[in-house]
């Protein structure tokens, strides 16, 4: 029994300075502190047997031994009680002049502002709340940065740029192409091009907004134009976001919302010089949902915050897509209820939300489907209050932490046992804290 202790203790002391070690890289330093802390007065009992040359009572040690193997019997058994899941598949298809990106847009006095509030009078109230408020990326607002503002603004005219190369005359010529190996040598080139995952779905109806709503879009009815749609995922900075609601968030949004819109573009012309038509679609020129896109080719879930829950970097991600006619395979999509009752369990994003806009509590029946919906006349008008957008639900989301051993082992845990998965967010409130404080690049 001495020889189990002793192997035991040793493997919890590595096991948590390991851990100890890991967070410091992260500059998570009270996780680092009580790994460190656990691993030292956790093994101690285990170590005494050796240290001190004693022997404890039998059922002293079975009780030790079991203090470590039960844990990870709940981590390694496969124990996945059944588990409540609704895929989130509209049945309406949404409208994006009623997104607040098309909402802001609308100036008072012109018959398009007195057109949409006559439609919609109950907007009206939360909309000029907004309006009262200093603004996105301006001054006066509450993390106003000359700097870091102006940085931003001049990404997102960059962005504005590709506008005109979104779509665009396929080559007339049409090169013949097998379509499962166009599919994988696409989903090799975006990721090599600088995404983190990419995907491929059938376009669905749900899936294209109705009408659209910004720039000259605007009242625009849209249908389905393309076959396929190739959904990817680029990595916004872990340090960078750790600093939201503050700043550097917006300037690390704005980079990746251009990240992806080069390689979107990159993708869109290059399956047109195929001879096929594609469009990209990027920030401020979507015809579709990039987050119902995605799920759907596979990417991840649609979680509390209404965002698209990745594998590996939960929601820490910024999505674009391209729509073709292009043959192509779609992706296995392989269902994560796992991760939708991880969110049920967890609401850490509605606890730390500045605006008080994402709800508690299950998902809610709204518009024939079961899912949550934001408050986003709140959540646009925090982001007016602060000058960014915000980013506080996405970096505190457990599934946000880096890609790396700990918290890859942290994330098979939660899909593998509906035991862990219940310990798991008060471990990550123990570690990174309930209310984890912004930090300062």
């Amino acid at each position: 029994m001495d020889i189990i202790l002793l192997i035991e203790g040793l493997f919890v002391l590595i096991f948590f300075l390991l851990i100890a070690a890991t967070s410091l890289l992260e500059k998570e330093k009270r996780a680092a502190v009580i790994s460190a802390a656990a691993g030292l007065v956790i093994s101690i009992p285990y170590l005494v047997p050796v240290l001190f040359l004693v022997s404890y009572p039998d059922i002293v040690g079975y009780i030790l031994a079991a203090v470590v193997l039960v844990p990870v019997l709940i981590y390694l058994l496969p124990v996945r009680l059944p588990v409540r899941y609704d895929r989130l598949q509209p049945v309406h298809r949404f409208d994006e002049r009623d997104t607040m990106f098309s909402r802001k847009t609308l100036q008072p006095g012109t018959e398009r502002f007195r057109e949409y509030y006559k439609r919609n009078p109950d907007k009206k109230e939360s909309d000029d709340k907004f309006r009262s408020k200093p603004g996105l990326l301006k001054a006066g607002s509450k993390y106003y940065d000359p700097v870091l503002f102006g940085a931003a603004n001049s990404i997102f005219s960059k962005i504005d740029e590709l506008h005109p190369r979104v779509e665009g005359e396929p080559n007339i010529l049409k090169s013949p192409v097998d379509p499962q190996d166009m599919s994988d040598r696409l989903s090799k080139m975006i990721v090599r091009w600088g995404a983190h995952s990419a995907g491929i779905t059938k376009l669905h109806d749900y899936h294209i907004y109705s009408v659209g709503g910004r720039g000259n879009r605007y009242d625009e009815v849209f249908e389905k134009e393309h076959e396929y749609a190739i959904a990817f995922t680029v990595e916004m900075d872990y340090d960078m976001m750790r600093a939201a609601p503050d700043a550097p968030t917006v300037v690390e949004s704005a980079n990746q919302y251009l990240q992806s819109a080069l390689i979107a573009v990159q993708i869109a012309e290059f399956i047109r010089d195929l001879g096929y038509p594609a469009r990209a679609h990027i920030d401020a020129n979507y015809k579709l949902i990039c987050p119902l896109v995605a799920r759907d080719a596979g990417l991840g879930e649609i979680g509390r915050m209404g965002l698209l829950m990745t594998p590996k970097l939960g929601p820490r991600v910024r999505i674009a897509v391209v729509t073709t006619d292009l043959p192509l395979v779609e992706t296995v999509s392989k269902p994560a209820p796992d991760v939708i009752d991880f969110c049920r369990k967890c609401e850490k994003c509605a606890v730390v939300c500045p605006g008080r806009s994402i709800p508690f509590g299950d998902e809610q029946e709204i518009n024939e489907v079961m899912r949550w919906q934001i408050n986003s006349e709140s959540c646009y008008t925090y982001w007016c209050i602060a000058g960014t957008d915000c980013g506080r639900c996405m970096i505190v989301c457990p599934y946000a932490h880096p890609d790396n051993w700990f918290h890859t082992m942290i994330r098979f845990g939660i899909q593998n046992s509906s035991l862990f998965r219940s310990l798991a967010v008060p471990l990550d409130d123990l570690f990174y804290g309930k209310r984890p404080k912004p930090r300062k690049i």
